[in-house]
């Protein structure tokens, strides 16, 4: 018998399992996130851009970028800056948060179309992602398959939260689907050994498809609502 290839972009509509990133793919937070830490650093002494502090973060988490906040700041990162973030973050995003369009009813289209097989794997902290989950109605559709790269060796761009996802749901890293919005975060996906697909919505925010395809993704769309004509289960 042939072996699928999975990553032959004719063939891409067939997988096991979806694994989603969730700033900037099924939630609206990447600019709210982002206005928080920048008017930290700004505050620290680090005259910062909003454009800049994007680049430079999206898709990390602020303790992988340490050494170079230290450097530009000229303090420790220290626990009591990081919790005054958290806080400060989850008060904008209790305020502000949306959904993605469309991704409310691509999440329930593709949990009924794989049985279930799908699972969120964010390089963020738990309490953050299932915080958000649950204020845009998606937590029900993700309940026990929600992957934090705060609770693995190491985050995006390596592939550990992925892989962990993958395991938990008994599918092969090769016959998963991974959505993403960063560059790192398509470095972890295929470092997994997974396909991915980048989502990149116009205007565009911080990665243009091009860049999205530079990084590897086999197809990129410009919005959420394509994702369930896209998929089935193989």
């Amino acid at each position: 018998m042939e072996k699928p290839d999975w990553h032959n972009p004719a063939r891409a509509m067939q997988f096991e399992a979806i694994l989603f990133d969730c700033d900037g793919v099924l939630v609206d937070s990447e600019t709210i996130t982002n206005t928080v830490l920048c008017a930290m650093l700004n505050e620290s002494g680090w005259p910062i851009s909003a454009a800049e502090c994007l680049e430079t973060f999206i898709g990390k988490t602020v303790r992988s970028e340490t050494a170079r906040i230290e450097a530009h700041t000229g303090r420790p990162l220290t626990d009591a800056w990081m919790a005054d973030f958290y806080e400060r973050r989850n008060v904008q995003l209790r305020a502000n948060l949306v959904a993605i369009d469309g991704a409310l009813e691509a999440v329930q289209a593709v949990h009924g179309q794989l049985q279930g097989r799908i699972a969120v794997a964010s390089g963020a902290d738990r309490f953050k992602v299932e915080m958000q989950l649950t204020q845009v109605g998606m937590a029900p559709y993700f309940t026990g398959r929600v992957f934090s790269g705060h609770e693995t060796p190491r985050s995006k761009p390596f592939p550990d939260v992925y892989l962990a996802a993958a395991a938990a749901l008994g599918v092969a890293p090769e016959r998963c689907l991974v959505i993403e919005d960063s560059v790192p975060g398509i470095q972890a996906g295929i470092a997994a050994g997974a396909t991915v697909w980048g989502y990149c919505p116009e205007p565009v925010l911080h990665a243009t498809p091009q860049m999205l395809q530079d990084a590897g993704v086999v197809r990129v769309m410009r919005s959420m609502a394509e994702l369930p004509g896209l998929v089935s289960p193989p």
